[in-house]
């Protein structure tokens, strides 16, 4: 009996991985809470400060380079230390895995989205491509200047995702009917395993629980946010190389064009400029979709079927191992 309640265990151990939700497996759960310690924390930040600084003491002494060219890079290398810990250590690999599959594997449901969102967003944002101003701007920022700007723009569209996904989530606090536990642990590991009655009192979540969910929300939005940008940088793209003009660009930019070898008009302001839009459409595109509720019907009602049935089968998980 034990050795079977054990396999049960790992099943849904594993079931909750491959959903992207390893912080409701309690044995990552407690491995996550010792990662995010303050003294953890502090060290991780000691590594990353450190390897900041090396990289602007490296362009300090390189021949014909200044330190502050290497402020840019050395804070780039300090984040992505601190990306790679967060997707290694804190398992968040597992859940934009989970997300990337699922939003990709639900494509039609992006589809109708972007027929409705996408041809307004164009035609605001086409006029500002053909804008002399917007190019003035853009075109000369310089490559540091360009990415800081990009990441302010993800800054933003992150922060209001972190502020409207949790309303999404309100539902989760409520206690969940036993009759929907035993539908929604149908076809998963525990199915009938457990007492259903006595689960009920097991779906309330918290901390480290609560926050896997609202990640997932988050990454699968910004999975989107990321799909349409590329396909408004890919519009202007091309846009710009039939309509843009090497010479009018020179002139509202008032420099010289930086030409790109894979065709006659490409040049390096259409891929700044194109960049630009694509970023700040991004951001238009969550506030629309986060807001619009059409969309949230289609998209939000759809995913949070799944996460209604996984805490469903973390509710029979924790009853089984308060059991065994």
């Amino acid at each position: 009996m034990a050795d079977a309640r054990q396999r049960d265990l790992t099943a849904a151990e594993h079931w909750f991985v491959a959903h992207g939700l390893p912080y409701f497996v309690d044995g990552i759960r407690d491995e996550v809470h010792r990662g995010l310690s303050r003294a953890r924390l502090v060290r991780v930040a000691l590594v990353a400060v450190a390897l900041a600084a090396l990289v602007v003491v490296g362009f300090a002494l390189a021949p014909h380079l200044e330190w502050d060219d290497g402020v840019v890079p050395g804070i780039n290398i300090g984040l992505l230390s601190v990306v790679l810990y967060g997707l290694f250590t804190l398992r968040a690999w597992v859940i934009a895995t989970w997300a990337a599959q699922r939003t990709f594997s639900s494509l039609g449901l992006l589809f109708p989205l972007v027929t409705r969102a996408l041809p307004l967003l164009l035609l605001f944002v086409t006029f500002l491509f053909i804008n002399a101003e917007v190019w003035e701007v853009s075109a000369r920022l310089d490559g540091r200047v360009m990415w800081l700007t990009v990441a302010l723009f993800v800054l933003i569209t992150v922060g209001f995702l972190l502020a409207r996904l949790p309303e999404e989530l309100a539902v989760f606090d409520e206690e969940v009917d036993p009759e929907a536990i035993a539908r929604h642990c149908a076809g998963t590991p525990l199915e009938g395993r457990v007492d259903v009655a006595a689960v009920a009192e097991e779906t309330h979540l918290a901390g480290l629980q609560k926050a896997n969910l609202l990640l997932m929300l988050l990454i699968t939005q910004l999975v989107q946010v990321v799909l349409l940008s590329l396909s408004v940088f890919v519009f202007f793209v091309v846009f710009g190389l039939l309509v843009m003009d090497p010479g009018v660009v020179e002139g509202w930019t008032g420099e010289p064009v930086t030409a790109l070898p894979f065709a006659e008009r490409a040049n390096w302001q259409l891929i700044q400029v194109s960049t630009f839009l694509a970023a700040f459409s991004g951001l238009y595109f969550t506030v629309y979709a986060v807001t619009d509720e059409v969309y949230r019907t289609q998209f939000f009602s759809s995913i949070l079927r799944e996460l209604e049935r996984a805490v469903s089968v973390r509710a029979a998980y924790r009853s089984l191992r308060r059991t065994s």
